[in-house]
């Protein structure tokens, strides 16, 4: 019989080793001081006790440190929602659309550190000489809207790093996020010269939420 043979028994009948241990223990208490084991990290032989302790320990580590992880998530979410919330603030209070784009490039430059932005509307009527009103092709418009949730990833290969203008060369990754609920009219860009802060696999929360806030504040003023 192997090590895996016992190994497998004794998961297949625990409690007959929980019956045959605390039988011994009971009549032998020192009989934990006298069961050797190889130390986990060492060649050295320590009790059954100390390897216990040691395994204990372990865990605690293991436990410690996705506790420091989940806590700094929170802390992390709780700055991005402030900062969200700030912006949501800017945009309700806008009188009109100039101030509510001023308000959104500002926000997104200095409070999220996105030095790349381009807003463009083409289901509303936004005045000629804007910016936000200069014309996107039907090509992108339709991958626009079927894309549905944000999008992020490099910039090389999506039809939409040109809308950067001059600064489309220094854009290294992408965020898309489409401007509207039953019908898209719209889409904010956000671009940085970092290849890893906008990737593929990242989450889309904050950004369907800037989109939708964003949304709703365009469609009350034009």
């Amino acid at each position: 019989m192997t090590a895996d043979d016992v190994a497998e028994f004794l998961k297949a009948n625990p409690q007959l080793f929980a019956q045959f241990f605390a039988q011994h223990i009971e009549e032998h208490p020192d009989l934990l001081e006298t069961l050797y084991v190889p130390h986990p990290y060492g060649g050295r032989a320590i009790p059954l006790s100390e390897r216990q302790m040691v395994g204990l320990r372990e865990k605690a580590r293991v436990l410690e440190g996705k506790l420091g992880e989940l806590i700094q998530f929170g802390e992390e979410n709780d700055a991005i929602s402030e900062k969200v919330h700030r912006l949501a603030i800017a945009i309700a209070g806008a009188r009109d659309f100039p101030v509510l784009t001023r308000a959104l490039y500002l926000h997104l430059r200095e409070d999220f550190a996105v030095p790349h932005v381009a807003l463009r509307v083409w289901g509303k009527a936004v005045p000629a000489d804007f910016a936000e009103a200069e014309p996107v092709s039907e090509a992108l418009r339709r991958e626009a809207e079927s894309i549905g949730d944000p999008r992020c990833g490099p910039a090389a290969d999506s039809p939409f790093a040109p809308t950067f203008g001059e600064s489309a060369p220094h854009v290294r990754s992408l965020a898309i996020v489409p401007l509207g609920q039953t019908a898209v009219f719209g889409a904010l860009l956000l671009g940085s010269e970092d290849p890893k802060r906008f990737y593929v696999e990242m989450g889309t929360l904050y950004l369907r939420r800037i989109g939708e806030l964003l949304a709703a504040g365009i469609g009350a003023r034009l």
